[in-house]
């Protein structure tokens, strides 16, 4: 076997031999080999590991004298000699196989240290405390991995020193309590192992490689590989690396460090360093570092040097790296590189920085931020740096920060917010009859209710800061007050929420506003380049539709229709429609609301005139718009025990025996969308009438319009037929009415499975689909959503029955399986067949890319989310070309 290689310098290695130097030699030897100043050293091979084992536990002959020769040339370059009294070199020892594994040998810092080369550590270093303490580390470290001998032995005798001295920490021994230490250790060591500690340097290295190969074959490494199928003679390199030290006087130094800004990506070197100090202590954080371009006035050559270092370093990996470095005597060494971490808004100018730069190509760049990570530059965030007095933990609903004062009424919140009041809206949770109370908040607060509860939906739609599920808030109405813990919060106080992570703080926080760069808009339009999906935005109000453009919609994948029929201007109108018990009051009830919905859909369809905007009918049941059967109850009762107007109780008890006539067991089941258009089709008449007569208005004013009228909830295309039939009848009504000829497409929501199962016939009716998936999921799965949130879902996710939570991340197993199916059958009746998605899954980046991969034509998403949905499809374009 003499011929074989066994032991490669860094020098003599490259990437590509990781199956012989392991994952750390070949990465090693890479860094020396493009220029990178690394502490040289030595890698012994996996195939000396794997011989060692065949040959029953004995060095392959050859193995010592190769490695002292290879040593040899480690001395020269480094000018110290192993075992040298006066200036020695010491050595780190590390295992490393070719892929990473636990259960194998811990690193041993520092060997080569003895009795004698101690003292040349003291004199090269003045600083007998850190020599001494290195000593005692390396007997510590070498006696637990090489000798067996427990860690715990060597803390008790440490521990027994540190309460004799009467201190706290470790670095607080001085150099002659270190010393006694070392003599208690080497006893302990001949006692437990039978043998004095080693005191030849290279007995301590073959020793130490020793110890290396069997750790590939102790129990927890078998044990692993055959778990992960890693076969048993792939072996474990050893890496033996020079020792560089930062503390040796004035020209040393050590430090952390950054090739650009990790916070605002600027192209700067960022990071600090200490002068004469070890790599402890930076982190210790026992001494305040300098930042590091101080380093230029203090070392110009080394600077220099480490310029260089940085810019070798990104051409080479392509990325911001993160750097440990020691300077030795006016030696820089690089310790450690890695890929930075880094904020949104850096990843974003790193990304476009470095494309210029010619350093990566755009398709990487969209590919190197992650579409999450945008909410947090959408939004207000609360300053890092700021001391916050957190007093509760919700759930995070809806991105953005806020502080305001406590207000438990939605109609004291609208007052107060009128008046220019910042007010934060706090409910045990929200309902429809809410809307304008957090319009006007600067955020909102639930006690109860989840991710995809009606207040998170709300905010996410306004971009809105919102925490919701807070359950350690007790809120008590009567009192205006809550209790968290023990503390108790008035109305009137100030609060904070941040909706990014669901803290809520006590009093006012200071912000950083949004603002978006110059490169954000770039990387949105290679995005916009890239991708196949439309993005359109999820909208009800003229305003959502500008702020929607604003962020690139391409049109309005749903406009729901409920939302205008909350305003308190109308709500009256809408209960008296409700509650008529003829079809002509119904009528004249419908015919007071037209003008207004009117008005509605125009001021919509002109904010995104040239673009196509969905208009889904009335969807939710009709007890929604009444008030709650409860209140009612207690508000009759206190009527009649306080002698109140007989006529006035007589109005409510009738008001009250129609609320319980339209209460209904599952409402979620029940009577609502076309369902509600088929026993009363002249609510979806009239709606209908107000969409083209809006249409005709603008096409009048010379706009180009797109509308699209949905029918939601259809499971059987003679729902469809029979709505779809009205719609016409109307729209042909209007234009001979009018004598303005205008386009319009009649399609329907699929968010029942048997919509799926029989989306052919229904395609020969729908000119488009739009997956509802908030709704599909919950029949797919059978989950009432707020039931699910509130009750069993958290324990599923824990317990890992789901991955994800199939409100927030589509789930393609089950639900994707039906609406691949619904798309197949779709185009199977209409080739060119229109599909869209505007659940609240059309802005989570897994589920676009589903969307992406089954075919569908758009996404539709609340507006914030627009340039997450842009960027999510780029993505997704790219990965599945």
């Amino acid at each position: 076997m003499g011929n074989k290689q066994y032991v490669y310098l860094f020098t003599e290695g490259k990437a590509g031999m990781k199956s012989l130097l392991g994952g750390k030699g070949a990465n090693l030897a890479e860094m020396t080999n493009i220029g990178l100043p690394v502490p040289p050293g030595l890698t012994i091979t996996t195939e000396a590991c794997n011989d060692y084992n065949r040959l029953g536990k004995i060095f392959p002959e050859g193995l010592e004298e190769e490695i002292k020769t290879k040593l040899a040339a480690v001395e020269s370059e480094v000018g110290k000699k192993f075992g040298d009294p006066s200036n020695p070199l010491l050595v780190s020892v590390r295992s490393g196989a070719p892929v990473s594994m636990p259960g194998m040998m811990d690193t041993i810092l520092n060997l080569g240290l003895n009795d004698v080369t101690v003292q040349g550590l003291i004199a090269a270093t003045r600083d007998e405390r850190f020599a001494m303490d290195c000593y005692r580390r390396f007997i510590q470290m070498f006696s637990d991995v090489v000798l067996g001998i427990e860690h715990h032995r060597f803390e008790t005798i440490l521990e027994e020193e540190k309460e004799q001295a009467g201190v706290r920490f470790d670095h607080q021994l001085d150099a002659t309590v270190l010393h006694r230490v070392v003599g208690a250790y080497k006893k302990l060591v001949t006692r437990h192992a039978g043998r004095e500690f080693p005191q030849d340097p290279i007995v301590q290295l073959m020793m130490a490689v020793r110890a290396v190969f069997e750790s590939w074959n102790n129990q927890r490494a078998i044990v692993y590989r055959k778990i992960n199928k890693i076969p048993d003679d792939l072996g474990t390199a050893v890496n033996v690396q020079s020792m560089a030290y930062g503390n040796m006087g004035n020209d040393c130094g050590t430090g952390v460090a950054f090739t650009r800004n990790p916070s605002t990506g600027e192209r700067v070197l960022y990071g600090e360093y200490l002068l004469n100090a070890q790599g402890e202590d930076v982190v210790a954080g026992i001494r305040t570092p300098q930042p590091i371009d101080k380093l230029e006035e203090e070392m110009p050559e080394v600077y220099r040097q480490f310029a260089d270092t940085c810019a070798l370093l990104e051409k080479h990996y392509r990325d911001m790296q993160d750097i440990e470095f020691t300077i030795e005597r006016g030696r820089l060494y690089m310790l450690q590189t890695r890929t930075g971490k880094r904020t949104a808004a850096a990843a974003i100018k790193i990304a476009v920085d470095m494309v210029r730069e010619g350093l990566i190509t755009r398709e990487e760049a969209l590919l190197r931020v992650d579409p999450t990570q945008l909410d947090q530059l959408l939004h207000r965030r609360i300053d890092p740096g700021a001391k916050l007095r957190v007093i509760a933990q919700g759930l995070p609903a809806s991105p953005g920060a806020a502080s305001g004062t406590v207000v438990f009424d939605a109609d004291e919140a609208e007052q107060m917010g009128n008046d220019g009041q910042r007010v934060i809206l706090v409910r045990t949770e929200t309902t429809p009859d809410d809307i304008h109370g957090i319009v006007a908040a600067q955020g909102v607060l639930t006690s109860r209710g989840g991710m995809t509860s009606h207040a998170a939906v709300v905010a996410r739609g306004m971009g809105k800061p919102c925490v919701c599920g807070c359950e350690s808030i007790k809120i008590e109405y009567e009192a205006g007050r809550f209790n968290v813990n023990g503390l108790v919060v008035k109305a009137g106080d100030v609060i904070s929420i941040d909706g990014a992570t669901g803290r809520v703080i006590l009093g006012e926080v200071p912000m950083i506003e949004p603002q978006l760069s110059s490169e954000f808009q770039t990387m949105l339009a290679w995005a916009d380049e890239t991708r196949r999906l439309g993005v359109r935005a999820n909208a009800d109000t003229p305003e959502d539709a500008s702020k929607a453009r604003e962020f690139g919609a391409a049109g309005i994948g749903l406009c729901r229709t409920e939302h205008m029929f909350m305003a308190q201007d109308r709500l009256p109108i809408v209960q008296e429609m409700i509650l008529a018990t003829t079809q002509e009051e119904r009528e004249a009830a419908l015919a007071r609301l037209l003008p207004m919905q009117q008005g509605d859909f125009y001021g919509i369809l002109k904010a995104m005139a040239g673009f196509p905007v969905t208009i889904r009918l009335l969807d939710p049941p009709l007890h929604e718009f009444l008030p709650n059967a409860e209140e009612l109850l207690v508000e009759i009762t206190t009527l009649k025990l306080t002698g109140g107007d007989q006529e006035v109780i007589a109005g409510r008890e009738e008001l009250l025996k129609k609320v319980r006539g339209l209460s209904e067991f599952n409402p979620m089941l029940g009577h609502r969308g076309c369902r509600l258009g088929i026993t009363f089709p002249e609510v979806y008449a009239m709606q209908s009438r107000a969409v083209f007569g809006a249409v005709v208005q603008l096409v009048k004013e010379g706009y180009e319009v797109i509308p699209e009228v949905e029918i939601p909830l259809v499971g059987n295309v003679k729902e469809l037929t029979f709505l779809k039939e009205q719609t016409v009848r109307i729209a042909e009504e209007v234009m001979r009415a009018t004598g303005v000829k205008f386009e319009y497409t009649v399609g329907t929501m699929i968010e029942v499975p048997r919509a799926c199962a029989t989306a052919d016939e229904i395609a020969e009716e729908a000119d488009f689909f739009s997956f509802g998936t908030n709704d599909l999921t919950q029949t797919t799965l059978g989950f009432s959503r707020d039931d699910a949130e509130g009750k069993f879902l958290p324990a599923y996710l824990q317990q890992k029955i789901l991955q994800d939570n199939p409100f927030a991340v589509l789930d393609r197993e089950g639900v994707g399986k039906l609406m691949r199916m619904a798309v197949e059958l779709g185009r199977k009746t209409k080739a060119d067949l229109p599909i869209g998605i505007c659940g609240e899954h059309g802005g989570e980046p897994s589920s676009i890319e589903f969307c992406h991969l089954i075919g569908l034509d758009f996404v539709s998403c609340s507006p914030y989310r627009v340039p997450i949905a842009r960027l999510a499809a780029a993505q997704a374009a790219i990965r599945h070309k």
